[in-house]
């Protein structure tokens, strides 16, 4: 004797072993054998067997047809042997079960309603769910047929609508998404890459930009048509006295710092450090600062550039000569002799440059040779020379405090292109760390920041912190030192035109230099809010700016022709390559010491992955000394953006790099 039982929701049918009361022991067509209690039970039968029987009935249940069986179907509840009565008179086992499978098997004319029992549903609720069945039935015959077409080459339409849309932020759920990875795994290859294939995502560089820019602004990266614009000039406060001027790259726009120099008497000199002050002409709050907040920082890549600020504002801010324009200083009276610092005070005034110099087009080195001969046949070459000894005291002071020099003579390169887009042509160039321009500059930059910092906490005032421990960069509202610049506090404050938390603290010290209640106090929820979107916003542009180097850096491997190139090992498989601002990984890398030269065989680029294909061909005779900072600077990229200038420890480069690249700490 046989039965046909329910188990764990799947319908069975095996031989009756041993019978104990209400319960059975039976083998399966397995040979698997399991306890069926009497109540899991719908009939027994002698024959066909219970392979067959489970089979046929299946097959038989196909046949049904489920809008007969709903016609046919009694209004009141039912059970299942009721309606295989009325369907075939006299059933017999087969029979019965596939009226079973019939029945289950179609939940969207049949409810259940117990074990056995079941009862048709509704007329208006079956004609909805048919309509739902039909509609998710050509869905997926239109799913397979665009899996199809992608398999063949072919670019569906709603594939081709939205590819980027639906690579960031796709609806798993969705017959496009579905068909992309069903053709992506029978092409076994990535979405991504499938999609270049067709054609939808035209190559490497369209992605990493436009999936940037669609993650990062939505709405596009132009600034709303109805921002304000900035209003006229406010005179009430007073012009500096002073000779100043800016010392940029021929490519920056946004002049946010300039120097001045001023001779006292034989024994003294005053050194004024003046930033364009926007927060004097936008409140917190006001509609251009919700636009900045939601940016925090202009995004810098090579040939890209997208403002914190729309052009009208940055325009009425800038630091341009001959405009008398807003601006907080720092003055700083300094022995001429020792160099030591007798005083700082902080003025909010307006200040016209004389000059915004160009370093770049000074057709001359500025060595430390030709400053300290007095050869330098430049403008404001008296100034620069003692802005440049007070920088080299400074540097001196803070290596004291650090325990070790400042990283010199290394290269930090940086592209620039000829041409739009992709097909730009790459020019490799690089500067030195510790050029005079550029360590005369960060050295300002660092002082003002760090006197500032300090400044703010002495008087109360509640300020955004950069401190450093144990190599780790930390931003808060809560002050700490700054071992990897050797100062006891550190407030980013000058680069406001194109950093919110500098912006931020900029409004902290002009309130505090003007005697009014600053605009955030040290409970300020905002505040705390300020900082954590600042470190997520600026680390996603960080991270593009690297991927944007190291793609232009395969490019220009590829477009000078290199088969091999020298590296360096950091740490373990990890690399610099030389001559680049590309690091990477190795994988099956010999263990090597810190600072090992190899030779690596170039293979090939991938530029989805932004990938160097290397294979070691050789390990020189030769090593470099790496400090422990370079070692976290390259690891870890702790630091900010690497500018051209200077590394993230040197200090904040103002506008002295190439815009191509962001201000370092």
């Amino acid at each position: 004797m046989q039965l046909f039982f329910e188990e764990d929701g799947s319908f069975k049918a095996g031989t009756i072993l041993k019978q104990e009361g209400n319960a059975y022991q039976v083998e399966l067509p397995s040979g698997k054998r399991t306890k069926v209690k009497g109540g899991h039970v719908f009939f027994s039968f002698e024959s066909p067997g219970a392979a067959a029987l489970i089979e046929s009935a299946q097959k038989s249940a196909a046949e049904l047809d489920p809008g007969f069986l709903w016609e046919v179907a009694p209004e009141e509840e039912f059970g299942y042997e009721d309606l295989a009565a009325d369907y075939f008179t006299t059933p017999n086992a087969v029979e019965k079960a596939a009226m079973m499978f019939a029945l289950h098997g179609n939940p969207v004319y049949f409810y259940r309603k117990g074990r056995g029992r079941y009862r048709k549903a509704p007329e208006d609720i079956l004609k909805r769910a048919l309509e739902a069945v039909e509609k998710k039935r050509r869905l997926e015959e239109r799913r397979a047929e665009m899996a199809r077409m992608m398999v063949a080459g072919e670019l569906p339409e709603e594939i081709a609508r939205a590819p980027f849309a639906l690579l960031l932020h796709p609806d798993k759920n969705a017959i496009d998404w579905k068909a992309l990875n069903d053709a992506a795994a029978e092409t076994r290859q990535t979405p991504l890459r499938l999609l270049m294939k067709l054609g939808a995502i035209k190559s490497p560089y369209e992605w990493h930009v436009r999936s940037f820019y669609e993650e990062n602004f939505p709405r596009g990266s132009g600034f709303p048509a109805a921002l304000p614009l900035p209003a006229g000039e406010d005179c009430q406060y007073s012009l500096a006295q002073v000779h100043a001027f800016s010392i940029d790259d021929s490519s920056t726009t946004e002049i946010d710092d300039a120097s001045s120099v001023t001779f006292l008497d034989e024994t003294r000199a005053r050194i004024g450090i003046h930033i364009a002050a926007p927060g004097l002409l936008m409140p917190r709050d006001c509609e251009v600062d919700r636009v900045a907040r939601s940016r925090m920082s202009t995004v810098y890549a090579p040939g890209l550039k997208t403002t914190m600020l729309p052009e009208t504002w940055v325009g009425a801010a800038s630091l341009d000569a001959g405009r008398p324009g807003p601006c907080v200083s720092l003055y700083v009276t300094v022995d001429r002799e020792t160099l030591g610092i007798l005083s700082t005070e902080t003025r909010v005034e307006r200040i016209a440059l004389e000059a915004n110099l160009r370093h770049d087009r000074f057709g001359i080195d500025i060595t430390e040779e030709n400053i300290m001969d007095d050869a330098l046949q430049i403008p404001y070459r008296d100034e620069i020379r003692f802005l440049w000894r007070f920088a080299k005291a400074r540097q001196a002071e803070r290596e004291q405090v650090r325990g070790r020099p400042e990283v010199k003579g290394r290269i930090d390169w940086f592209f620039e292109l000829e041409g739009e887009g992709e097909q730009a042509k790459v020019h490799l160039k690089g500067r030195a760390r510790g050029e005079p321009i550029d360590l005369l500059i960060a050295e300002l930059m660092i002082f003002a920041n760090s006197t500032w910092g300090l400044w703010l906490e002495e008087h109360g005032t509640a300020g955004i912190y950069r401190s450093q421990r144990m190599g780790r960069v930390r931003m808060s509202t809560s002050p700490g030192p700054h071992d990897g610049l050797g100062v006891p506090r550190y407030a980013w404050s000058t680069s406001p035109l194109r950093r919110y938390v500098d912006l931020v603290n900029q409004r902290q010290i002009l309130a505090t230099a003007l005697g009014v209640q600053p605009p955030y106090q040290r409970n300020d929820s905002d505040f705390f809010a300020i900082v954590s979107q600042f470190e997520a916003t600026y680390d996603t542009y960080l991270e593009f700016q690297r991927k944007m180097e190291r793609y232009w850096s395969l490019r220009w491997i590829e477009q000078e022709g290199l088969r091999e190139t020298r590296a360096t090992v950091v740490k373990e498989d990890l690399v610099r390559i030389e001559g680049l601002p590309l690091m990477q990984r190795i994988p099956g890398l010999p263990q090597m010491e810190r600072g090992q030269k190899i030779v690596l065989s170039i293979l090939g680029c991938d530029y989805i992955e932004l990938f160097l294909e290397t294979r070691l061909k050789e390990v020189l005779h030769e090593t470099e000394i790496l400090a422990e900072s370079d070692i976290i600077e390259e690891e870890e990229s702790q630091g900010e953006p690497v500018d051209a200038a200077a590394s993230p420890e040197q200090g904040e480069i103002g506008g002295n790099a190439p815009e191509q690249s962001a201000p370092a700490d």
